[in-house]
């Protein structure tokens, strides 16, 4: 089934949304993640609807076009990707941190695949999303790195937008990810950014 074509309502616009709204716009966004991943973004709507436990008009209701949705879903895991950065940095010693969350960047690059094709296909309804994701990632990365860094656990000079390229190119390879190898490979790429960063002992 098509989305109808509306104006899309930027949420700025709208109501604050009560409890229960809340709970169905999370699982509704929950729900298109995981069926995005699983059948692509021209899964039937109702596919989504009948896994969040909610009606077609909630659906239409909160996303008119397809695109409203995709974008929101984006977003949404973006954030709570750069979000997870200073919930890890406050549990681990920072090149632990760093770790961890790199790890959390290649789950959040397995989730993405599904929106691959959207996001790719030259719809200016995406075009602000790239932006969006280096305002929001890039800054959360330089923390760690920067924490890092300073515990000498790193080496210095590593630009948190090359290492989210680098990371998306090991990930990216084919048209569908391998997670396991893809952790495997990024775990190297920590390690060799400790080369460089170990005192080495003054001779006798």
């Amino acid at each position: 089934m098509k989305m109808v074509k509306k104006a899309s309502v930027e949420p700025s616009q709208t109501r604050p949304m009560r409890a229960d709204g809340q709970r169905k716009m999370a699982a509704l966004l929950e729900a298109a993640i995981q069926v995005f991943a699983r059948s692509g973004v021209d899964a039937p709507v109702r596919e989504i609807a009948e896994a969040a436990g909610v009606g077609l008009g909630t659906v239409y209701r909160h996303f008119p076009q397809r695109s409203d949705l995709i974008v929101a879903v984006f977003q949404g895991q973006v954030k709570a990707c750069a979000d997870a950065a200073a919930v890890i940095a406050r549990k681990y010693e920072p090149a632990e941190a760093l770790s961890r969350w790199m790890q959390r960047y290649v789950d959040f690059l397995g989730t993405k695949q599904g929106l691959a094709a959207a996001l790719h296909s030259g719809d200016p309804a995406y075009s602000a999303l790239p932006e969006y994701f280096d305002q929001h990632l890039r800054p959360a990365l330089n923390g760690l790195l920067d924490e890092a860094v300073r515990a000498e656990a790193i080496r210095s000079g590593i630009e948190a937008k090359e290492l989210l390229g680098a990371v998306g190119t090991l990930c990216c390879q084919g048209p569908h990810m391998d997670i396991g190898s893809a952790r495997r490979m990024v775990s190297l790429l920590v390690d060799g950014m400790r080369y460089g960063a170990i005192k080495q002992e003054e001779p006798a």
